[in-house]
């Protein structure tokens, strides 16, 4: 039987240490009163842990202890514990004591009957914000889903197989010295022989890992990534004013040195067939301006890259948008959410965007300028501050990061003129550091497409308050002596330290789930180019007097099409998925299936009262004035159309 008698236990925390005398039958929660009496007052009692070690402990929170007895967890007369807490959020420099409430004690107030309120669990267990770059996520392994395909990446060893050295191997056929033995992913040697630019990304994380955790040291598992920060962090605990109002060591970002990424979160761009290309580009051909377009599609393994990624496009959506001929603005896409929902029944996502720049030549053989060469530009500072506002909307989850995200799969390809004046694709993707550096505002785009300019920390907003904290901003080059040398940034500098190029290409046979391109493409009014229940009427088969079943199906594997059905809000959820999966799926079975459901029967009986009609025969009065001579097609022709507007 335990014993009664009281003991003394000792606590230490950031602040210094104490002493208490409790009963081993008390209940930890009834510890909060007398431990927060030796604690600031601006400590936190949602966040007290206790732990048996200074680093490297169990630490559990005081309010997960409810109903645990300390004789039960085995302290004795003189054990110590240790505290962590943090501190509650200042403004203007005072802390902020939330409302006495259940959800907060404190030492003085919210107390029944001499003991604590504790905190209600459902608050302390409540995941934190994602939304924070600063947030950072405990045991990210367990609680991150990633995409399958890093799941996958992650079980393989990615080692690269050699052959046996016939000139230095001194070995049997089942032996193995270091002239044969497999390669890491990451090996410099490999990647140079094949000429391969970047490192992928799980090559550069096992490389990294291998550095940030060694098993045979038995220490605890830390994330080796980390996304770059260079904002002021909030809540600094140095207890001064928030930015603007005040600043320090602690929370200020560090100086920037800008350097070449050695990696590349994905490796190539594959479209899946040719005439996504062709009928993205006939919008330039037919109309001179310029166009944008995202694309949709999935990520699969890329193995001409060790542990590589690839993205697979399989369609482009034109958003609305106004087109000119050296540029386009995209305008506010109401419909972008359904869109992403047809895409995600047809098991594709937003992958990337592209856009064109082309100019004609002029010389009537298809010929254009080549603007992006060696000796100016492949990628505009616009540009580049373009793809990392598009990559910072689309993080890449992980479990291998602090904060559960490390950079981002989304890709730009640019089509532009090549040195001989064939329309050619680049693929490319901004870096981490130029996401971020978007996200703090410290970089702008110049006229100079060349250079990327350094915002000056002089913004002010309406108030009169500094909006932004701009750190030293600095480059490394090689000089004209050959040596490595740090360059100040400040006012601009080079745009090439800030993305890296990818691959790109088509397969030998096209592969597409859409293999049907006829259907008028979106946003298209300005060249003539509509989309009318006429024409899916058409595409689909059917007339006021019949419905080609057969057609049908055939004819529905086209995403455009998908889009417009979507948008007529005809098909329930159900049907509605059925239908993107015969047009993935291609399965004549399925697709009659789907022309028996009540929803598409409803389509179809809509196509047939607003489909194409057989013509009017022409009454004799048109016979005979045809006869004599009087009658004229041009008149007709400007009577039918006599009111109409082109607006």
């Amino acid at each position: 039987m335990s014993s009664s008698r009281p003991i003394l236990l000792r606590f230490e925390s950031k602040n210094g240490q104490f002493r208490l005398t409790v009963n081993p039958t008390d209940h930890f929660p009834t510890l909060l009163s007398k431990i927060l009496d030796n604690l600031p007052k601006d400590a936190d009692s949602r966040t007290l842990t206790l732990s048996n070690k200074p680093h490297g402990g169990e630490d559990r929170l005081l309010s997960s202890l409810k109903g645990v007895a300390i004789e039960r967890v085995g302290l004795r007369h003189g054990d110590k514990l240790y505290i962590k807490y943090n501190e509650q959020p200042r403004i203007n420099g005072n802390s902020v004591a939330p409302a006495a409430t259940t959800s907060q004690p404190h030492n003085s107030s919210n107390r029944l009957n001499g003991l604590p309120i504790l905190p209600a669990e459902d608050l302390l267990t409540a995941p934190l914000p994602q939304t924070s770059p600063t947030t950072t996520i405990r045991n990210p392994w367990e609680v991150v889903q990633q995409s399958p395909l890093d799941d996958r990446l992650d079980k393989k060893d990615g080692k690269i197989p050699r052959p046996r050295d016939q000139k230095m191997c001194r070995h049997g056929p089942k032996g193995m010295c270091d002239y044969c033995m497999p390669l890491e992913p990451y090996s410099a040697k490999y990647l140079e022989e094949k000429k391969i630019k970047h490192l992928s990304f799980h090559s550069y994380l096992r490389k990294i890992n291998s550095a940030t955790n060694k098993p045979e040291l038995k220490s605890s598992f830390m994330p080796p990534l980390s996304e770059p920060y260079y904002r002021v962090k909030p809540d600094c605990p140095s207890g001064h004013p928030q930015w603007p109002e005040g600043i320090c060591t602690k929370c200020q970002p560090s100086a920037i040195t800008l350097q070449p990424q050695p990696f590349r979160m994905v490796d190539h761009v594959e479209f899946a067939s040719p005439s996504l290309i062709e009928s993205f580009l006939n919008f330039w051909r037919l109309g001179g301006a310029q166009r944008i377009g995202f694309l949709y599609g999935h990520y699969e393994e890329y193995t001409e890259v060790p542990l590589g990624i690839k993205a697979v496009v399989e369609a482009i959506y034109e958003a609305p948008q106004i087109d000119e001929i050296d540029g386009c603005t995209l305008n506010e896409w109401e419909n972008e959410r359904e869109v992403d929902e047809v895409a995600h029944l047809c098991g594709l996502q937003k992958i990337g965007v592209i856009f064109t720049d082309l100019i004609d030549a002029g010389m009537g053989d298809g010929k254009v300028i080549c603007k992006r060469h060696m000796d100016s530009y492949y990628l505009s500072s616009l540009e580049v501050a373009f793809s990392a506002r598009m990559q910072a909307r689309h993080p890449k989850p992980t479990k291998w990061s602090d904060t559960g995200r490390f950079g981002s799969n989304f890709v730009t390809c640019v089509m532009s003129g090549d040195e001989d004046g064939n329309i050619s694709i680049s693929a490319f993707q901004a870096s981490n550091s130029a996401v971020e550096m978007v996200r703090a505002d410290i970089i702008e785009p110049s006229a100079d497409p060349t250079v990327m300019l350094v915002q000056s920390d002089e913004g002010e907003d309406e108030a009169g308050r500094r909006t932004r904290y701009i750190p030293e901003v600095f480059y490394r080059r090689i000089n004209e002596y050959g040596a490595s040398v740090q360059e100040n940034a400040k006012p601009s500098f080079p745009v090439e330290y800030l993305y890296v190029t990818l691959t790109h290409g088509f397969p030998k046979e096209p592969t597409g789930i859409f293999n049907v391109s006829d259907f008028p493409i979106e946003n298209r009014e300005i060249i003539g180019q509509g989309q009318e229940l006429r024409t899916v009427a058409s595409k689909l088969g059917v007339s006021s007097d019949k419905i080609d079943g057969q057609k049908s199906v055939k004819s529905i594997a086209d995403f455009h099409l998908l889009c417009f059905l979507h948008g007529m809000g005809i098909l329930s959820k159900e049907e509605e998925s059925l239908l993107c999966h015969v047009a993935r799926s291609h399965d004549i079975a399925e697709g009659f299936q789907l022309l028996n459901t009540p929803g598409w029967a409803t389509l179809l009986a809509i196509l047939q009262e607003s489909g194409e009609r057989p013509p009017k025969r022409p009454s004799p009065a048109v016979f005979q004035a045809e006869r004599q001579g009087y009658f004229d097609a041009n008149e007709q022709l400007a009577k039918r159309f006599k009111g109409a507007s082109l607006r």
